[in-house]
């Protein structure tokens, strides 16, 4: 039977050379990367663009086992030859990296279909891949233009954002950043503080709502040796660490009305006194304040003093949630991907079209901090190739069958297209330069959209608007 089987593989790879033989001129002639395999995982056939892509000689690649020359990522616990040729199924377009003849790590797109004989016998595969180094310069590109100080997103309120922050930045005003919990507050005031001319001093936190008033006041004002019995030496409290710089007062909302009375002081003479000392210290410091709280709602309730709110908000900056700026996921995702490549040493190339449709539809009540862990859970999961819905956690995959119990109601990427055309343009009253610009996308892009998917555009057409 041993023998049986070893004539029909030998067989195979005859009628596999053949075939290459007579393909090879044909093949050299596209720009796309292009080489066949036998049953044995060796190549038979390298055209001429696969030469230019990897620096590998056709002569030197054939022969060998395809693992020995591409060095992909997926090679040992995801290839895409192995898939095919186990399924009869052809794969499109995965994302992989391969190593080049001088260790340069090199992204493609693989294309792989099962190789036949005229009778219709598999006789090994063929793959095609496509040198993508020039589209990622490109991404990173345009990734660069959806970025500023660290917070990801090209959505109309984050790009508000991007416009309004330097203009905060340049002044000394106190800051209240207003937003739910998981929506990046401390980035943005992170952001603030790194944008103003106290860059080259400390930004420090503090998390009001973690200490009692007590340890809250000599965290903040610091202490003198015999303050109290354990006082043995001086400490110096944020507002010291912070001079010349700025500090981040986090869940503000939850401080007491004794230490709202002391924070008050502060404010408005801009000294403070450690606790056990009768010198007033200087406070040097900005204030960036942060709560996830209705201030002005607890002020009408009278658990925050009014004059503190007014103090505290010269300047309001609304950080929306994520499922206020769902276009923004595809980008938050493959920024956590890449940091997490980064970290664990891993290729992961990016997401399932089915993974990412999740995502698009999950409500996302933890918001950005929520997707991090959903895609660092994943990253435990996933070694290699792309994320999918089953490297995400139970609770996730759980829920979203819970709320699409009818299959013809799942909102698929098509409709989460439509759905985030059909609000850019209702956000620029129908300028479709706007609504394209919003998009990231070209404007007859945009008009291909509308027709393909039939999208009803709103009466207006936004000509008056500003562009």
């Amino acid at each position: 039977m041993r023998s049986d089987r070893s004539t029909s593989e030998k067989k195979s790879s005859r009628a596999a050379l053949d075939v290459a033989r007579y393909r090879d001129p044909i093949l050299d002639s596209i720009n796309e990367g292009v080489f066949t395999i036998d049953l044995n995982w060796r190549i038979t056939s390298f055209n001429r663009a696969a030469e230019t892509i990897t620096g590998i000689r056709r002569q030197d690649a054939v022969g060998q086992r395809c693992s020995e020359v591409f060095r992909a990522n997926i090679c040992q616990d995801a290839c895409v030859m192995k898939e095919v040729l186990s399924t009869g199924e052809p794969a499109v377009n995965a994302s992989v990296f391969v190593i080049d003849a001088f260790g340069a790590r090199i992204p493609i797109k693989v294309s792989a279909a099962v190789l036949r004989d005229t009778g219709g016998l598999v006789i090994g595969g063929v793959e095609t891949f496509q040198d993508i180094r020039q589209v990622e310069e490109l991404r990173k590109k345009l990734k660069g233009k959806q970025t500023f100080a660290d917070i990801v997103g090209r959505s109309a309120a984050i790009t508000h954002l991007f416009d309004i922050l330097p203009q905060i930045s340049d002044s000394n005003a106190t800051v209240l950043i207003h937003g739910a919990s998981g929506t990046g507050k401390e980035l943005v005031a992170r952001a603030v503080h790194a944008l103003s001319p106290r860059r080259r001093k400390r930004f420090v936190a503090v998390n009001c709502g973690a200490l009692p008033d007590t340890l809250l006041e000599s965290e903040l004002f610091g202490y003198k040796a015999g303050a109290f019995t354990d006082a043995k030496r001086d400490k110096p409290g944020r507002f010291a660490l912070a001079a010349g710089g700025t500090l981040f007062l986090d869940e503000i909302g939850d401080i007491s009305p004794a230490m709202q009375v002391r924070l008050l002081r502060v404010l408005q003479e801009r000294t403070y006194e450690p606790l056990g000392s009768v010198d007033s210290v200087r406070a040097d410091v900005r204030i960036i304040a942060a709560t996830n709280k209705d201030l002005k709602q607890l002020v009408h309730q009278g658990k925050f003093r009014q004059d503190l709110y007014y103090r505290i908000r010269v300047v309001q900056i609304d950080v929306p949630t994520l499922k206020e700026r769902r276009e923004d996921i595809p980008l938050l995702a493959d920024h956590f991907i890449a940091a997490y490549n980064l970290l664990h040493d891993r290729e992961i190339a990016g997401l399932s079209k089915e993974a990412l449709s999740l995502l698009m539809n999950h409500d996302f009540p933890g918001n950005v901090r929520e997707l991090q862990n959903i895609l660092e859970h994943a990253f435990v999961l996933c070694r290699s190739g792309m994320i999918e819905p089953r490297h995400f956690p139970p609770d996730l995959t759980r829920s979203a069958a819970r709320e699409l119990i009818d299959p013809g109601q799942r909102m698929n990427l098509k409709t989460v297209e439509k759905s985030l055309i059909q609000e850019a343009l209702l956000r620029h009253r129908g300028n479709r330069t706007l609504a394209a610009r919003d998009l990231g996308i070209n404007l007859s892009t945009l008009y291909r959209k509308i027709q393909r998917l039939g999208i009803d555009t709103p009466a207006t057409d936004g000509r008056g608007e500003r562009t």
